[in-house]
């Protein structure tokens, strides 16, 4: 595995001394730097994770710079307290509450790590607390919307093929569209099973459905073998036209343009088959602990939340339904 380079932690990259030559690294980006390989290495955490904390790192050094610390230990709370009121403001005009709460969880884990590594005296961020975000439901689309959506996606053709088993498969199992584009062939099990690696390389076992399978053996046995010929050999499930691995970029598009087919105004994203895959079930009355499992949430609480979804679509019906609801 390739490192990230010092400069990309958070020295100002173009930094140059005297004659073109790169910035010797101060003391703030060779910590930044032990400690993305800590999470990379030791902890295990996915590339897009490890480059979230990058760029979250990135803006926190740039702060301290321009205050004239270069050096973690000489960080304080009331340092990383102004940085906190600092990355609140900007959330009027370029930051979301989501995006603030996760810089400065990616602060007080940084400081964190080094206490723990005895690189400084104390934990300055431990009393410092992240803004308290309200309750963001996941939004799903219904029963009808999903079967319009996948219903769109017909013929023969092998594009056509691929594209549905593709759509098959996220509502079928719900795996996030990272996970299903980086599916292998040999991770397709016998008897209706896939093998899926989640975040923190953890895997599960998910099932697969009848309707998806059934789309998933079409492609398989009619368009992938022509699609692996055009390109280098690689055990990717999903290929593209060209014989190359699926990109995240290219599955979007793929919904993008069933949305279109089926007509549908609602905003539709990869993530919105894996919202309506757990909505759905539960619906259906399946067990939380179980939709944690097949969606390899590490918490119930994440997946609690879909709970609240379906607790409101049962209000709506009995307000709609009971004669004295109202």
């Amino acid at each position: 595995m390739t490192e990230p380079p010092v400069v990309a932690a958070g020295t100002p990259e173009g930094d140059s001394e005297q004659g073109g030559a790169v910035a010797a690294p101060d003391a703030l980006s060779r910590t930044i730097d032990g400690f993305l390989r800590h999470i990379t290495v030791e902890r295990g955490l996915a590339a897009n994770t490890v480059a979230a904390y990058r760029r979250d790192l990135r803006r926190y050094s740039t702060w301290l710079r321009e205050r004239g610390i270069t050096d973690a230990a000489a960080v304080s709370e009331a340092d990383i307290s102004g940085f906190t009121q600092a990355a609140r403001a900007a959330g009027d005009t370029s930051l979301s509450a989501s995006s603030i709460a996760r810089i400065l969880s990616t602060v007080r884990s940084f400081h964190r790590y080094l206490a723990e590594e005895g690189l400084v005296d104390t934990d300055a961020a431990r009393e410092v607390k992240p803004p308290k975000l309200g309750l963001r439901l996941p939004k799903a689309i219904s029963i009808g919307e999903m079967e319009r959506l996948l219903t769109s996606t017909g013929g023969e053709e092998p594009i056509a093929l691929r594209d549905r088993a593709l759509l098959e498969m996220l509502y079928a199992t719900g795996a996030r569209i990272s996970e299903l584009v980086g599916l292998n062939v040999d991770d397709v099990q016998d008897g209706d099973m896939i093998r899926v690696t989640g975040k923190g390389s953890k895997q599960r076992i998910v099932p697969v459905g009848s309707y998806a399978r059934t789309a998933l053996d079409a492609y398989l046995v009619r368009v992938r073998p022509l699609f692996s010929a055009r390109g280098r050999a690689t055990p990717a499930l999903f290929l593209g036209s060209r014989g190359q691995r699926l990109s995240r970029q290219g599955a979007w598009l793929v919904i993008q343009a069933a949305v279109e087919r089926a007509g549908l105004t609602t905003h539709i994203s990869p993530h919105t088959f894996r919202h309506s895959f757990a909505t759905h079930l539960l619906q259906g009355g399946a067990d939380v602990r179980v939709v944690q499992d097949l969606l390899g949430h590490s918490s119930v609480a994440t997946t609690q939340l879909y709970t609240h979804v379906t607790a409101d679509a049962l209000i709506d019906v009995y307000q709609t339904a009971h004669p004295r609801a109202r």
